[in-house]
């Protein structure tokens, strides 16, 4: 008997090995697929059940779709631990080669080399981790106080960081350290808005 002749059942072969429903491509013509690449009407699902209306993860009440700054306090921390560490190493490592280039390849000089790679790598990693930690500190502290998330808490936090860092300095030494802090906050909030600058600079220019 002829598989291909009307009515022998070859079409559903498929759809009655798996044990459902089968969508002719008169039926399938009318289902939205946006986003999606057409489906094979063999295919034992039904389109209409893969087209995704809603939010794709479910948050709990109050929560925001972007992590908070407590939340990226402990990136920022370990961030800046980790590239503090690999700045002082390969810091260390030139000025121990610079220091020892008198010496020949010998194991004293192996050790010094060592020794200051670590040491130079412990230092740029306490130094950096304890900056990123007294801004997060203070971020979390300020969002906390005004109750919102903008780039007044990023200023406020950078300038009273770098206060607080270089306040063993005395009264210039804490005015270096907030302008430092200033500008580099400032910096970092010009950077994460750039977009939106250059977006709004071009809407202006169409008018």
């Amino acid at each position: 008997m002829d598989s291909n002749a009307p009515g022998s059942g070859g079409k559903g072969g498929l759809g009655s090995l798996f044990g459902g429903s089968e969508y002719s491509n008169t039926e399938l013509a009318g289902v939205p697929l946006t986003g999606m690449s057409p489906l094979s009407p063999y295919l034992n699902v039904d389109p209409r059940y893969l087209v995704q209306d809603t939010d794709e993860f479910i948050l709990p009440t109050g929560a925001g779709k972007t992590r908070g700054r407590f939340e990226l306090a402990f990136f920022t921390i370990g961030g800046s631990c980790i590239t503090g560490a690999a700045f002082g190493t390969v810091n260390g490592l030139r000025m121990g080669l610079k220091e020892t280039r008198e010496m020949g390849w010998t194991k004293p000089r192996n050790v010094q080399i060592l020794n200051m790679v670590t040491r130079q790598g412990a230092s740029w990693a306490n130094t950096l981790g304890s900056v990123a930690l007294l801004y997060s500190i203070f971020g979390v502290a300020i969002e906390n106080a005004r109750g919102a998330e903008d780039d007044i808490n990023t200023l406020a936090a950078g300038t009273l960081t770098g206060m607080l860092f270089k306040s063993t300095g005395g009264l210039k030494g804490v005015a270096r350290g907030g302008l430092v802090g200033l500008a580099m906050s400032g910096a970092y909030a010009l950077y994460s808005n750039w977009d939106h600058i250059r977006g709004g600079s071009s809407s202006s220019n169409l008018y």
